[in-house]
């Protein structure tokens, strides 16, 4: 989101875009993982499993609620429009939101002081033990869990008792971050609600190292007796890297999870149904089989494919939390085993224009006539370049000039004849076809190149930054979107079949 304030946050123009997109005849607004950020800034190496990230809480919301001065906020420096630039928005922003929190402490009313305290009963199950990780994470300068005290490290009870009681104010902020950040949360989801918008979010298959789901539960997942993962997540070579991707989260105990019951995924699914409507399930492919890399390796070469939980673990949850609206990211290398589990529990797939002209293995059925009408088809997802980047064959990619080429002849052959923009070429493509869901990221609607590209997978720098500029999305794009919207039966409530 746009704001002068260096993030995008839940503030006034998070309202305006929802209402932009409902102009626009919108009726999914999907976003990454909302998660506190860790390694590389990246949304998929989030600090918890289940708290949000504190950058993104509106600042003027809590000058409305009497928790900051105006003043301080007109002193915001000059950040990046285009870029989020998060060493000098953390900077800036965490000392504000701390002081909103002890005014919070301070002043609020006594009702307002109930329903904080009754969120921190409700979710004490991972807010707890969240908090002291924040808190202690500050203390020990940033670094990662395993470089604390060896007796915090091991979880003595007699220390973590010590450190809540020293840290016990910074700990409380911490839990009204986190209430803050779902109470501002749940004001946009309801406004979505009101004009007809699903919120669509994405459940990362792994967590991070650095997370206090593994300090908090290590026995759930394969370290040694620092702390240390013996073997990390990854993907093996792809359309994206020529050595695989390594991740570097850490496997999980399978065993261990399933006698829980898999208690934590379960709370976990449930925690993600909490924001969104419609939930992706990253990396779907690693619940039947995933890869696994001794940890040490720099590459991802190196690894082997082991069997997920599978249908036990989506079984768990159906049991529990009923029927869910999940989509599988079947992206990559996927078996017929992958398959036949995604089709076991009603999951749609995924389909992506940018692999339907070259190798990728499933690139037949990424061509809108050989759609499955039950699948989520994309433009792009953040993980490709831009539609004009990928057309262009400028941004970083494994594709040679050769491929570059080939892929763009065979999509000109697809398109036939073009009277309009590329972008607006592969949009129309797109809402035309029979996929239940069609969606593009906004750097494809908006026309812009591999600048705008969000994320650069096997790289871990300068991804996860872009922002839209302030007026981007003007009237005329947005009616250009909804005439797309109208002309293929997609406005909400519309009967596709006229």
């Amino acid at each position: 989101m746009p704001s002068r304030f260096g993030i995008g946050s839940f503030g006034e123009e998070a309202f305006e875009f929802a209402e932009q997109l409902a102009a626009s005849g919108q009726a999914i607004w999907q976003m990454l993982p909302l998660g506190p950020v860790g390694f590389g800034n990246s949304p998929y190496q989030s600090l918890s499993a289940f708290a949000g990230e504190p950058l993104l809480i509106g600042l003027e919301r809590l000058i409305q609620a009497g928790l900051l001065s105006r003043p301080a906020l007109d002193r915001a420096p000059q950040f990046p429009r285009s870029r989020v630039d998060y060493d000098a928005v953390r900077a800036w922003k965490a000392p504000l939101l701390f002081q909103a929190a002890r005014n919070f402490f301070a002043c609020a009313g006594s009702r307002e002081q109930q329903r904080f305290h009754e969120f921190c009963t409700e979710q004490a199950a991972w807010l707890d033990d969240y908090a002291l990780f924040a808190a202690l994470r500050h203390i020990f300068s940033e670094r990662a869990w395993t470089a604390w005290d060896r007796a915090l490290v091991r979880r003595d009870p007699v220390t973590l008792a010590t450190w809540r009681d020293k840290l016990r104010e910074e700990i409380d902020c911490h839990k009204y971050l986190q209430y803050e950040f779902y109470r501002q949360w749940d004001a946009l989801r309801a406004f979505c609600r009101v004009r007809g918008l699903l919120l669509m979010g994405d459940l990362p298959i792994y967590v991070s190292h650095d997370s206090s789901d593994v300090w908090s539960h290590p026995d759930r997942f394969y370290l040694d007796r620092r702390g240390r993962p013996t073997s990390v997540s990854g993907v093996p070579p792809d359309y994206f890297s020529e050595t695989g991707q390594l991740w570097g989260n850490p496997i999980y105990r399978w065993p261990v999870m399933r006698r829980s019951g898999f208690h934590w995924w379960i709370e976990r699914f449930r925690g993600t149904f909490r924001l969104f409507d419609i939930v992706r399930l990253d990396h779907f492919r690693g619940f039947e089989a995933y890869w696994s890399v001794r940890a040490g390796e720099t590459t991802a070469v190196n690894g082997k494919w082991i069997k997920g939980p599978g249908r036990k673990l989506f079984r768990e949850v159906k049991k529990v939390l009923g029927d869910l609206n999940i989509v599988a990211e079947n992206l990559g290398v996927i078996t017929p085993e992958v398959e036949a589990l995604r089709r076991e529990f009603g999951f749609p797939g995924m389909a992506v224009l940018q692999f339907a002209f070259g190798d990728d293995p499933q690139a037949p059925t990424f061509r809108p006539h050989r759609f499955d009408r039950h699948v989520f088809a994309y433009t792009g997802t953040h993980d490709n370049d831009t539609l004009l980047g990928w057309w262009n064959g400028e941004g970083a990619s494994m594709r040679t000039r050769e491929q570059v080429e080939s892929e763009r002849a065979a999509a000109r052959r697809y398109l036939g004849p073009m009277s309009e923009p590329v972008n607006w070429a592969f949009l129309r493509l797109l809402f035309a076809s029979v996929a239940d869901a069609a969606i593009a990221p906004m750097q494809d609607i908006l026309g812009l190149d591999g600048e705008a590209r969000m994320n650069l997978p096997g790289n871990g720098n300068g991804n996860w930054r872009w922002r839209m500029l302030p007026g981007a999305f003007t009237p005329a794009l947005q009616g250009q979107l909804r005439s797309l919207a109208e002309n293929y039966g997609r406005i909400p409530g519309h009967d596709r079949r006229e």
